[in-house]
C-alpha cells in the first residue's frame, strides 16, 4: 500500500525526521512513503528516501501567489496517480487544498496532521486561521502530535471527535543512549575538553528563541568563564544570531553546527539542554534530549505533556535571562542519568509506535471499503 506524504520540504526539522522515523521503522513490504513536496531543491532525507524505496514528487510552492497554480497542479497529479488510496499530509492549515481536492477526485482516506501550535498577531495568522476553520469538513482522520496541537488546528472538540487521533512523536530510544566514548570523542573533535555545554537543537527561526538563549547564555558567561553554547541546526535566522553574538561578546564562545545527521552524537557533548521556545506542538528535540539523559529547561511555552522524565523544568519567558541562567548552572550539576524507560512509557519508542500507525492505515483503508491500487 503506497501512503502519499505531503510536505514541504524533507529537511531535518521536527516533522520531517518524524516521519523519517516511521518509514524506516514500517514493513515496506506493506506500507510504502511517497513523497509530494513543495520545494525545487532536494531536502537532506531524500537519498535516504529513495534508498528505503520511496519516490519523491515535486510540485510548486504554496505561497498565495501560487496558490491557484498549486490547485491545478494537485488535482492533475491525483488523476495521474489512483494509486494512492491514503494521504497523509503534514501540511497543517494548508491541508485544506490538497485534501479538500482529494476529497472531490474520491481518495478515500485523508489524514491532517498538527505538528504545531502557533501564536502572535501577524498576516501569516490571518491565512492561518481562514484555512483552518475551513479544513475539518474534507479530512477522515485527525492526527496531532498533542492535545493542544490538535485544538490547534481542529478546535476544542478533538477529544469527543472519533477521527482525532495523538499519534506520538517517538524516535529510536536506544540510539540517544548516553555514551561516555561519543562524548569524549566529539569534545575532542570540537575542542570543548571538559567546559561546560549549554545546548539547543531546533531551526534557527523566530519560533525556537535562540535570540532569547543568546541572552541567557551570556548571562551563564559571566558565572562560568568556560561555559559554551552549541547550537544544533539551520534557519534564516543564523546570521543575526552571529551578529547578536557578536554583540554580546560571546561569539568565540557559539558553536553553529549547522544541519546534522547525528544529532544523538551532538547530545552526547552537552551538559544541559535548554529550550526557550515561542510555541510548540510537542517537540521531538525535547524527546531525543530526555533519551540521552540531559536535564532540560523548556519555556513555559512548550506543551507540559513533553515532560517525560523528572529531567525537565519548566520557566516562563517573563522571567530574566538571569533568572534562566541561575537554573542552567543549577541543572548542570545534575548527574546524567539513563531515562530511556522513561520515555518509552510515555509512548515514544519507534519499535513500538511505527506498528500501530502501520495497522492503521491498513484499517482506515478497510474502513472506507476501498482497495489499495
Amino acid at each position: 500500500m503506497k501512503v502519499l506524504v505531503l510536505i514541504t520540504k524533507m529537511d531535518r526539522g521536527g516533522a520531517e525526521t518524524f516521519v523519517m522515523n516511521y518509514m524506516r521503522h514500517f514493513n515496506r513490504d506493506v506500507i510504502q512513503y511517497d513523497f509530494l513536496v513543495n520545494r525545487q531543491e532536494p531536502g537532506a532525507y531524500e537519498e535516504e528516501i529513495q534508498d528505503l524505496g520511496g519516490h519523491i514528487y515535486r510540485m510548486s510552492p504554496m505561497y498565495p501567489q501560487y496558490f491557484a497554480r498549486y490547485k491545478r497542479e494537485f488535482r492533475a497529479f491525483i488523476r495521474e496517480h489512483p494509486e494512492y488510496r491514503i494521504i497523509h499530509s503534514n501540511l497543517e492549515e494548508r491541508s485544506y487544498f490538497p485534501l479538500r481536492i482529494a476529497s472531490e477526485e474520491g481518495v478515500p482516506v485523508r489524514i491532517a496532521h498538527a505538528h504545531n501550535v502557533y501564536r502572535g498577531v501577524n498576516p501569516k495568522m490571518v491565512f492561518r486561521d481562514y484555512f483552518r476553520f475551513r479544513l475539518p469538513p474534507y479530512v477522515t482522520d485527525k492526527f496531532a502530535c498533542s492535545l493542544q496541537a490538535g485544538k490547534w488546528l481542529f478546535g476544542n472538540g478533538v477529544l469527543s471527535d472519533r477521527r482525532f487521533k495523538i499519534v506520538r512523536n517517538a524516535i529510536e530510544v536506544d540510539r540517544y543512549a548516553y555514551r561516555p566514548k561519543v562524548r569524549e570523542d566529539l569534545r575532542m573533535r570540537l575542542s570543548l575538553g571538559q567546559r561546560l555545554v549549554v545546548g539547543n537543537t531546533g531551526r534557527l527561526t523566530g519560533q525556537k528563541n535562540q535570540a532569547f538563549l543568546m541572552d541567557v547564555f551570556s548571562a551563564v558567561k559571566k558565572v562560568r568563564r568556560d561555559a559554551v553554547l552549541l547550537l544544533v541546526g539551520e534557519g534564516e535566522l543564523k546570521r543575526s544570531l552571529e551578529r547578536k553574538a557578536d554583540e554580546l561578546g560571546i561569539r568565540s564562545s557559539v558553536i553553529f553546527a549547522g544541519s546534522v545527521p547525528d544529532v544523538e552524537d551532538y547530545l552526547q557533548v552537552m551538559d544541559v539542554f535548554v529550550f526557550p521556545s515561542l510555541y510548540e506542538g510537542l517537540p521531538l528535540s525535547m524527546v531525543e534530549a530526555q533519551a540521552a539523559g540531559l536535564p532540560c529547561i523548556a519555556s513555559d511555552r512548550v506543551p507540559r505533556s513533553v515532560k517525560l522524565t523528572s529531567s525537565v523544568s519548566f520557566l516562563s519567558l517573563e522571567d530574566r535571562p538571569e533568572e534562566w541562567a541561575d537554573k542552567v548552572l543549577r541543572s548542570a550539576d545534575s548527574k546524567r542519568c539513563d531515562r530511556r524507560d522513561s520515555v518509552r512509557q510515555g509512548g515514544y519508542d519507534i519499535r513500538d509506535a511505527a506498528p500501530k500507525l502501520q495497522d492503521f492505515y491498513l484499517s482506515a483503508l478497510n474502513r472506507t471499503g476501498a482497495q489499495a491500487v
